[in-house]
């Protein structure tokens, strides 16, 4: 009987150590699927975008298999932390308040925000003093929707789970403007989706709130993981993938300043 136990256990060891060893083989990616040109779903569901491509590349280059999990962006940094997935590649930017919950890597881009309006928009600057008393909408729990609170005073600020909702109000005349990433409005006002508005303006990043950039982030103290993507970013850049991915949707070099 303990001779049939001992092989037992030694079984599931074995079996813990090959269960160990095929996740170390595979990344689940926790992404949104409703943010282009970052991440998005196509008609027939495929994650596609910026984010999605420099995912499979980082991946690639650590020698894995991204395997991606859609998530709503309000439970993202929960759902990483409850393990439904292992890193979180979805532009959210690096800022103080996130690093008290989770790490991340070093940036993979970085873009500042902008307000778009209507076409016949009255207001001609996103001056304190124009935008007094306007309608702003902001995806909620973003940089974009903290910034248009602590540094846009005196507007009325409208939350919205994704950007599809700021879109329809700002298209149906319900907003008077709309921040977000200007590479993000950008791509919708030169679609036809986007034939409604046009940029207002970009607005000038604030260091606290809109922070260092869109990061890989992992669960706090996965510091080895953070440091395999942060390796893996600086490979595609020293090696043209990452020109190839950012050329692809891009015109400019979102990565931003070194």
């Amino acid at each position: 009987m303990r001779f049939m136990k001992k092989i037992a256990l030694t079984a599931a060891a074995v079996m813990m150590v090959a269960g160990a060893a095929q996740a170390a083989d595979k990344v689940r990616i926790g992404t949104e699927g409703a943010y282009p040109p970052f991440n998005t779903l196509t008609s027939d569901g495929k994650l596609v975008g910026f984010d999605i491509d420099i995912a499979n590349a980082l991946c690639a280059e650590m020698k894995v298999e991204c395997e991606f999990v859609v998530q709503d962006w309000d439970g993202m940094i929960p759902a990483l932390i409850a393990n439904k997935f292992d890193a979180v590649i979805a532009s959210m930017s690096i800022t103080e308040e996130r690093l008290k919950k989770v790490d991340f890597s070093e940036k993979y881009y970085n873009t500042p925000p902008g307000i778009a309006v209507p076409k016949d928009s009255k207001l001609k600057s996103a001056s304190m003093e124009d935008l007094k008393g306007a309608i702003i909408g902001a995806q909620s729990s973003t940089t974009h929707s903290e910034y248009a609170e602590q540094k846009l005073s005196g507007i009325e600020l409208k939350l919205y789970p994704t950007p599809d909702e700021y879109k329809l109000d700002l298209e149906s005349g319900r907003l008077d403007g709309a921040v977000d990433d200007i590479v993000v409005l950008t791509e919708w006002v030169e679609s036809d989706a986007g034939a409604c508005c046009k940029i207002l303006a970009p607005l000038t990043p604030d260091p606290v709130i809109n922070g260092a950039g869109a990061g890989v982030a992992v669960r706090k103290g996965e510091t080895e993981l953070a440091n395999k993507f942060s390796a893996a970013i600086k490979a595609i850049r020293a090696n043209g993938k990452y020109k190839e991915i950012n050329d692809k949707y891009f015109k400019f070099d979102v990565y931003g300043g070194e």
